[in-house]
C-alpha cells in the first residue's frame, strides 16, 4: 500500500471502532488522488453531483466510489480539497456573508484566509467504508455522539498525554476541518460540524465528526477498548 509501512487490517481496525464507539455507520476513508492510476480497478465514478460531506455519508453506509470535480457540487469543498480554484465570491467573503453568517464582509474573508485547503493537485477524491479500502487512504472520518468523540480524544492522549486543540470556525467541517487541515497538519481534528454538512450530508444534530491521518488509526484502535473500559470512564 503506497505511502504505508505496513498493511494495517481496515476490517478489524473498523470493527474495533465500531464496537467501542457504537457507531451508526462505518468510519469513513478517504484518499486524495492526483491521478487516475490510483484508483484501484473496478471502482466506479459516483454517478450524481453531489457535495463532499454526501460522499462521506455514502460510504459511511458501504458504498465504494470515487468523485472528480465534476461530480463534487460545492466550490467551498472543491476548493478545500485542491479539486479547483477558489472562487471569487470565497475568497472575497462575500459567499458567506451573504449567508449571513459575519456581521461584516471583512469578518467573512478573515475566516475565509484561515481555513485550510489543499494545493490544486488532486484528480478525484476517492471514498471507501473503512473496512473495505482496498487503497491506502490519506484520513480516516468518524461521525459519532459527544461522548464517542470524548473517547477518542482520551486516547489520542493515552499514550504521551498532553492536550487537544481542534480547529474549527462553524464552516466546513467536513471538506476543510476534517479532511484537508488533518492532511496538512498530520494531527486528528474534532469539528462541531457546520449548516452545509448537517443540511446535506446526513449528520445527525446529536454527532460531530473528527478526521484522523490514517498513519495514527491503527494506535488509536489498539488502546481504545483500553481507554473506553478504564475503571474512570462513564459506564
Amino acid at each position: 500500500m503506497d505511502g504505508m509501512k505496513s498493511n494495517p487490517d481496515f476490517a478489524a481496525i473498523s470493527a474495533v471502532l465500531k464496537e467501542n464507539l457504537e457507531l451508526s455507520g462505518s468510519p469513513v476513508a478517504v484518499k486524495i488522488v492526483t491521478a487516475p492510476e490510483q484508483i484501484p480497478t473496478g471502482v466506479p465514478e459516483i454517478e450524481e453531483t453531489i457535495r463532499h460531506c454526501r460522499m462521506i455519508s455514502l460510504a459511511r453506509e458501504g458504498k465504494v466510489f470515487y468523485a472528480t470535480d465534476a461530480k463534487h457540487q460545492c466550490n467551498g469543498g472543491a476548493w478545500a480539497l485542491g479539486l479547483r480554484a477558489k472562487g471569487e465570491t470565497l475568497r472575497s467573503g462575500e459567499f458567506y456573508y451573504k449567508l449571513g453568517k459575519y456581521e461584516s464582509l471583512s469578518s467573512s474573508r478573515r475566516t475565509m484566509d484561515s481555513v485550510p485547503s489543499l494545493p490544486q493537485e488532486t484528480y478525484a477524491t476517492l471514498y471507501a467504508p473503512l473496512e473495505k479500502a482496498e487503497f491506502a487512504p490519506s484520513v480516516v472520518l468518524i461521525f459519532a455522539k459527544p461522548k464517542a468523540m470524548l473517547k477518542l480524544a482520551q486516547t489520542v492522549l493515552y499514550q504521551l498525554g498532553g492536550r487537544i486543540y481542534p480547529q474549527f470556525s462553524g464552516i466546513q467541517s467536513v471538506c476543510s476541518d476534517a479532511t484537508a487541515h488533518v492532511l496538512l497538519s498530520g494531527k486528528p481534528n474534532f469539528s462541531l460540524g457546520c449548516d452545509g454538512s448537517r443540511r446535506f450530508s446526513g449528520i445527525a444534530d446529536e454527532e460531530m465528526v473528527v478526521g484522523f491521518p490514517v498513519e495514527m488509526i491503527e494506535e488509536i484502535a489498539k488502546h481504545l477498548s483500553t481507554v473506553v473500559n478504564a475503571a474512570g470512564s462513564k459506564k
